[in-house]
């Protein structure tokens, strides 16, 4: 297959694209490259798929938020809503007209420690991504399926912020996942590390 690796620059989007490289062409794609997309530019995704034609199908690693305390004012809190949550939904429904029959979309959501102050909006996007998967995989035509991965610290971003590396799941491990969405059967999952 052809898959686009949406964030193939980051610690799990690498993994990923070098986890599906062996038996598959990738086309790495992220905000600085060769391949440009921005998950809160959606005009930016629909041209991905100019760029990118034939592609069976499409992985987004690149869906991050930010903390911000419940009473943070609106400039603060939607952006990363809208390119965690908006954004990776903008990539689906226009995967929708480009995908292949039987293409896939795997998106990424999240685990958030309950105890980690600020996370409200990051849970409202993963919660949001979760449910829209699940919901979403009953309204796909032509046999087109929709996942998510959903993990939690990874163990090289703890070690990179100098924190214990064993309270993570490694991102090979979290790229697994990605590839078993890809090439499996399964539609309307997602898959769950850490918590």
């Amino acid at each position: 297959m052809k898959i686009i690796v949406i964030g193939a620059t980051g610690t799990i989007g690498s993994a990923v694209a070098a986890a599906l490289e062996p038996a598959h062409e990738v086309v790495r794609a992220s905000r600085r490259g060769p391949v440009r997309v921005d998950m809160h530019d959606l005009a930016s995704i629909d041209a991905l798929f100019e760029t990118v034609p034939d592609a069976d199908a499409v992985v987004c690693c690149a869906a991050s938020g930010v903390l911000s305390p419940l009473d943070s004012d609106d400039d603060a809190v939607l952006p990363g809503v809208e390119g965690k949550l908006y954004g990776q939904v903008h990539l689906v429904r226009t995967a929708l007209r480009h995908l292949p029959d039987g293409g896939s979309v795997t998106l990424t959501s999240g685990v958030i420690p309950l105890s980690l102050k600020g996370a409200s909006f990051g849970a409202l996007a993963n919660a949001g991504l979760d449910a829209f998967v699940r919901f979403a995989a009953t309204e796909l035509p032509r046999g087109l399926r929709v996942n998510a991965v959903s993990p939690g610290w990874v163990a090289e971003t703890l070690e990179s912020m100098g924190l214990d590396a064993a309270e993570g799941t490694p991102a090979k491990e979290v790229a697994d996942a990605f590839v078993q969405a890809v090439e499996g059967t399964a539609s309307g999952h997602t898959f769950t590390f850490g918590g």
